[in-house]
């Protein structure tokens, strides 16, 4: 179960077997099932999670609608940053699309990693600043290119949504209706 976490650690941050084996004793596992919530808006977000199986998505409710956010896969951390930081409740809704196996780190047990190995701090400054980079990435991409462009950019850059995700949610991601989507969907199938 902690094969993957390792390796994902390690493309970070070098440990030693004792850092390795503190932070392994940290971590809680979850299943959860497909369409489960992680977290609720309202909620505190206590956790950094890591995907160890499945795939989860991020979003959130405006005038009735959900708006998608972000989708995560394996391999790959999440958390609401803000509710976690500011321990404050949380303003997103976090569904699985899959079912999924999570690794949990609790809020005080990352705190007392900082303290116990300071490398744990690189690895959350790294992580928050890739974090950061792709909250701008998307909001360029939404304000600079067409939908027809957003759509292959996606495709390009993330096959794996496309093979994983309900197009309503991709719909959602790309700020598209499902039917224009499928409209752009059906255009750029002519053209092939």
């Amino acid at each position: 179960m902690f094969e993957q976490i390792e390796k994902a650690t390690s493309r970070i941050i070098k440990l030693e077997k004792s850092e390795l084996e503190l932070f392994l004793s940290l971590l809680s596992p979850k299943k959860v099932k497909k369409k489960e919530m992680v977290l609720r808006t309202g909620q505190e977000c206590r956790h950094l999670y890591f995907i160890n199986k499945g795939c989860l998505r991020y979003f959130y409710i405006t005038d009735g609608q959900e708006k998608t956010a972000q989708f995560f896969f394996e391999n790959g951390w999440f958390t609401d940053l803000e509710s976690f930081l500011k321990s404050s409740p949380s303003e997103i809704f976090v569904e699985a699309i899959e079912a999924s196996e999570l690794l949990l780190l609790e809020k005080n047990n990352l705190y007392q990693l900082y303290e116990q190995v300071p490398k744990f701090e690189k690895m959350g400054r790294i992580l928050a600043e890739n974090a950061y980079l792709g909250i701008q990435q998307k909001t360029k991409i939404l304000t600079t290119l067409s939908s027809t462009e957003r759509y292959l950019q996606l495709m390009n850059e993330r096959p794996k949504v496309f093979e994983r995700i309900p197009q309503q949610y991709i719909a959602s991601y790309l700020n598209l209706t499902p039917q224009s989507l499928s409209r752009i969907r059906r255009q750029i199938q002519s053209k092939v």
